[in-house]
């Protein structure tokens, strides 16, 4: 072992930039790296520890499946390519033209899902379990340079992103206040007009502004309760 975490200490990047999000058999797990400008989209479903203590395993899984598949669904439907799932968490990574509209427009039909289709089907589904748990989540949105590598050993390994917007976007799907989808300042600004108002332009989606330290810095983040039906 300790022979190993010599040569990954001492080893130098090979680095190149992407044009599109590698899979896994595209970066070397040796030394490989990829530059990536992107827009990384967190999706967490709230409260699974309270609910795995109050409800029957198969209905949790069935729970939790039903979030991970919505949330993976859209985040594909919007042209985003998923790369990590973490218990009830999934992240999206969106590249290219309009990424951060495209991510913002995933959030939002995730927030439809969740709202308008899971939870009245949950709920009718166990209404005696779930009495005492409803379904909320969280969706944290970042973009900004990652790099990415491969984490792990030879047969058990993966892609991990390293870089300021994959952890903000995780910490941002965190969140618990009173809004369900949580952007940073840079997106807010990135993101085009189809996303930032209703679709009858009249009502402004981001109300609410938060300002969480997150890693020793404070940042600029926005907030929403909206959704819309993909």
């Amino acid at each position: 072992m300790k022979s190993a975490i010599d040569d990954i200490i001492t080893t130098s990047w090979n680095t190149r930039s992407g044009r599109t999000v590698p899979e896994t058999s595209d970066v070397s797990l040796s030394n490989g790296a990829v530059m990536l400008d992107a827009t990384y989209l967190y999706a967490d479903m709230a409260g699974s520890s309270k609910l795995a203590q109050t409800a029957p395993d198969e209905v949790v899984a069935k729970v939790i499946r039903t979030y991970l598949n919505a949330a993976t669904r859209l985040i594909r439907h919007y042209g985003g390519e998923i790369r990590s799932f973490d218990g009830d968490r999934v992240m999206g990574i969106f590249i290219g033209t309009d990424q951060s509209t495209k991510a913002v427009k995933a959030a939002l039909a995730i927030n439809w899902a969740v709202k308008q289709v899971i939870r009245p089907k949950i709920e009718k589904r166990w209404p005696s379990t779930l009495s005492d748990w409803t379904m909320h989540h969280g969706v944290g949105i970042d973009m900004g340079e990652a790099m990415i590598v491969r984490g792990g050993v030879r047969n058990n390994n993966d892609l991990v992103s390293i870089g300021s917007a994959p952890n903000v976007a995780a910490k941002l799907s965190d969140l618990r206040h009173e809004s369900d989808i949580y952007i940073s300042d840079a997106v807010y600004k990135d993101m085009g007009y189809s996303v930032t108002w209703s679709n009858d332009g009249k009502t402004f989606l981001w109300g609410n502004t938060y300002w969480p330290v997150i890693g020793g810095l404070k940042k600029t983040v926005h907030g929403a309760t909206w959704w819309r039906e993909p």
